[in-house]
């Protein structure tokens, strides 16, 4: 799993520096993730899971999660979700990160450093002896505190020889409940943070999940070990930058 993890982190890397307003499409930057993922001996988690048709889930601005890519392209001021699954010698990883798209507002830019900053804080729970409620609880607390909404519809999850495993992991809750953390555990922590509301829609394509009030979202993710020293980012580069 760490080395798939390094086969998604340099993917996000490469995905996210492939980003120009008004010239990348979404289409564009699935079919770079689809190369690179493959070219690294690996396969995209997310290719046909469930019938989904792409590699990576890629939303745009009010899309929280899911969002299948399409020929429009990215716009300057927009910001953009990218997920990716990393299947590798039998085991998966998972992660995501929004970036922004040129030059976006203020407003748009807070919500970004909001949302990567409940992650960490909620990683930073992920340790031996806790429950999963201390990562939900902290995850919440942080952001409702900062005036966002947390989505409640979806959650993060165990993640190891399937995609998506037990336990599940909400980012919401109270402390001190839910399955105790034990070392040797992996799981997906993703807080998926609203402007507004945390309410959301499904279009009709029974994929794309989007914020009730038409406000951004953002969705920050890590896979994690639970390890006796601590929690270990499997999701990461050498630079530590993502």
């Amino acid at each position: 799993m760490r080395e798939g993890g390094k086969i998604l982190a340099a993917t996000m890397r490469e995905v996210s520096g492939a980003i120009v307003p008004g010239k990348t499409s979404p289409k564009m930057l699935d079919e770079i993730a689809r190369k690179k993922i493959q070219g690294s001996g690996a396969e995209p988690s997310f290719l046909g899971y469930k019938g989904f048709p792409a590699s990576a889930c890629i939303s745009v601005n009010d899309v929280v999660v899911h969002g299948i890519p399409d020929d429009t392209p990215l716009q300057e001021g927009d910001i953009v979700g990218l997920d990716f699954g990393v299947y590798y010698k039998g085991f998966h990883t998972d992660s995501a990160w929004t970036f922004p798209v040129g030059k976006i507002s203020a407003n748009a830019q807070r919500l970004l450093n909001v949302t990567r900053e409940s992650l960490y804080q909620g990683i930073a729970q992920a340790k031996v002896g806790n429950m999963v409620g201390d990562i939900s609880h902290t995850v919440q607390k942080y952001v409702e505190s900062m005036g966002y909404g947390v989505v409640r519809d979806l959650v993060g999850h165990g993640i190891g020889k399937r995609l998506h495993e037990e336990p599940s992991v909400p980012n919401f809750g109270k402390p001190k409940r839910g399955e105790r953390l034990r070392a040797g555990m992996t799981m997906c922590i993703e807080p998926m943070v609203n402007e507004g509301t945390w309410r959301v829609t499904t279009d009709s394509d029974g994929w794309t999940m989007r914020t009730e009030d038409g406000k951004l979202s953002a969705h920050f993710e890590h896979t994690v070990a639970i390890l006796p020293e601590g929690p270990e980012i499997l999701t990461t580069d050498d630079e530590g930058l993502l």
